[in-house]
């Protein structure tokens, strides 16, 4: 999931599981003893920079929801694993036992020089206090044992050593797997965070064998900010420092050269400022100062890309879309790749973009086009504000869906699959990762296919985390036509089941083989597949709307036909409220829970997205993105 079914899981819990219960004050009069030793805070090589300057926000949810608070809960999840770990006990046994736990984690901060609010800001005790009311009725090991019995195939992925990113991929898929049991054992949707959090405690406390104070553990499992090479940088520093000045003295006795020393400072300076960054940048060579750079996996340098695109030549161009081009490449150790030369100058500034792409190298799924690394080039010759971007992915060979849909290629197991990966992509994006992702512009071409014909979605570009969407009011509509949830286009309100809709907008036109929207040579809709399959659907004729060349005689088949058809036009229902979450549609489409009734909808609604197509152009930004 690969970057983590983790802090989501971590962080759901804080402003959820007791957000009406009133928070008690955190002070020495009520402190007892706490079970964990949390001298561990001090140990951590954590990022504090988000708390360095806390502030308290007007609202609890959204004090809970910022950034310092979300690494203080993975920081403090560290503790419940170990208390698992010793006791037994999923969480503490008493608002005592919370409050203490909870005063001896602030003395820690304070420690660090954090604000002596902030543990009280962003915490109530009651929340890390045992109740059977949270995940299958589960307090103990022995609960979770019994309810899910052996569990084979999650110890064995989570066992070794986490950082390892291959490991961390195949323990949060494995995890993912046992949250979707517990859920189903529970029964009741509204636990399913619970169940997301105690799956991480579990791991981490459990079955982890480097334990949760374990660097992989940290990283991949709670997702808390690392200073990985904090300590070493520093090391590496002083020994330069030293070196230099051992090499300044004998330079100076030799020579007597002010010159010499002049050019020592110099660098001593440039050097104490670099490491004066923060942890989470690093020095970008092209410019005569430092800059911020996220920390993608690789840092491309320009001229290694127009040589892998033999200098982006025209033949190599794969895809063409509303944010740039797109060029096939080969990189010298022969790794074939994409590369996505970003051309719209006023989309948005570095810092947009440097988190944008900090955003992105941090999922890890398989069903999702991994992100290489990217390279930002100055124009000296054009608008100083506007640097040339680049976004380097893993290549796939079969194109896009939509290359191999509408010529009707696939086999029903193919498009099976297909429909499986892709939902599987957005529940990591909704359900694995804190805040969750909103994709936003979910569509056929931007389903892409390895040599094996499975399933990643691409194209990023459009992404938002959920945190950042209600924060503000949306001015600026994204996706493509035919694919954009109603209340999206019309009113801005994005959530996550604006991607829910064009997932079922994708289903259906994988089961019936007809694209989303069809236009006249003047620009105008003609078909729209969501109120076709409606009508059909109306008239009890949905049968009809199945693409022939998938249809078979036997029941069983024509059973899954018609479940998959079904989710389809559930998900793509034009009431957010009909639709389901991506996880239960997930739940839907392998038969884990019957497809419901589905609720008749205003069919005038659909339409009225396309009754104004000029309006329609001016609030959909990107009308044709192949590939990020």
């Amino acid at each position: 999931m690969k970057s983590t079914f983790v802090l989501l899981l971590m962080l759901v819990l804080a402003p959820n599981l007791y957000s009406a219960a009133p928070s008690p004050t955190i002070s020495p009069t009520n402190y007892a003893m706490c079970p964990v030793d949390m001298n561990y805070v001090l140990t951590v090589p954590w990022n504090s920079s988000s708390c360095l300057n806390f502030q308290p926000l007007p609202t609890q949810n959204q004090t809970h929801n910022t950034l310092c608070c979300q690494a203080l809960l993975s920081l403090f999840g560290i503790a419940l694993a170990e208390n698992l770990k010793k006791n037994s006990l999923f969480q503490l046994p008493n608002i005592t036992t919370s409050t203490s736990c909870l005063q001896d984690f602030q003395s820690k901060l304070t420690s660090l020089s954090l604000p002596n609010n902030i543990v009280s800001s962003c915490f109530d005790p009651l929340q890390f206090v045992i109740t059977p009311n949270i995940c299958a009725h589960i307090q103990y090991k022995q609960d979770w044992q019994s309810r899910l019995g052996p569990t084979p195939l999650l110890n064995t992925a989570c066992k070794p050593d986490l950082s390892d990113l291959t490991n961390c991929a195949a323990c949060v898929d494995e995890g993912l797997k046992v949250v979707q049991m517990l859920n189903s054992i529970d029964g009741n949707t509204s636990h399913s965070k619970g169940c997301f959090y105690f799956t991480i405690i579990y791991v981490a406390g459990i079955v982890n064998q480097l334990g949760p104070e374990s660097r992989g553990a940290m990283s991949c499992i709670f997702e808390l900010p690392i200073n990985s090479q904090v300590g070493s940088r520093r090391k590496s520093h002083h020994a330069l420092v030293y070196g230099l000045i051992a090499a300044f003295v004998a330079f100076l006795g030799i020579t007597f050269s002010l010159l010499g020393f002049y050019f020592w400072y110099t660098r001593w300076v440039k050097r104490k400022n670099i490491e004066n960054l923060p942890a989470y940048a690093e020095p970008m060579e092209q410019t005569s100062g430092p800059r911020l750079r996220p920390n993608t996996s690789i840092w491309f340098k320009f001229e290694d890309l127009e040589k892998a695109t033999n200098n982006f030549s025209p033949q190599n161009i794969i895809g063409k879309g509303g944010f740039g081009i797109v060029y096939k490449g080969i990189l010298s150790d022969g790794t074939m790749v994409a590369v996505k030369k970003i051309e719209e100058s006023d989309f948005q500034g570095d810092a947009e973009f440097y988190s944008e792409v900090e955003i992105i190298s941090n999922l890890k799924h398989r069903n999702l086009v991994p992100l290489r690394g990217c390279c930002v080039v100055d124009e000296e010759d054009e608008n100083p504000d506007y640097r040339k971007r680049y976004l380097v992915h893993d290549y796939m060979p079969n194109g896009s869906l939509e290359d191999h849909l509408f010529p009707k290629s696939l086999t029903w197991s193919q498009r099976r699959s297909i429909i499986l990966d892709v939902a599987n992509a957005l529940v990591y994006l909704h359900f694995g990762v804190k805040p969750a992702i909103y994709h936003r512009d979910i569509k056929a071409t931007n389903i892409l296919l390895d040599a094996d014909m499975r399933a990643k979605v691409a194209d990023f570009g459009l992404a938002k985390q959920s945190s950042e969407s209600r924060s503000q009011v949306n001015t600026r509509v994204a996706g493509t036509r035919g694919y954009v949830a109603p209340e999206y286009a019309l009113y801005g309100h994005l959530t996550e089941k604006c991607d829910v809709y064009s997932f079922g907008v994708v289903v259906l036109e994988i089961m019936c083989g007809r694209k989303a929207l069809e236009l006249s040579s003047s620009g105008i809709p003609t078909f729209l597949i969501t109120d076709w399959v409606w009508s059909l659907m109306k008239s009890g004729n949905l049968e009809k709307a199945l693409d022939s060349s998938i249809i078979t005689d036997g029941n069983s088949a024509r059973n899954i036909l018609g479940r998959y058809l079904g989710v389809g036009i559930l998900c793509s229902h034009v009431m957010v409220d009909s639709r389901p979450t991506i996880l239960d549609a997930l739940k839907m489409l392998e038969g884990d829970i019957e497809v419901p009734p589905i609720p008749d909808s205003p069919m005038t609604f659909g339409h009225q997205m396309f009754s104004n197509a000029d309006s329609m152009e001016k609030n959909i930004e990107n009308q044709d993105v192949k590939y990020i």
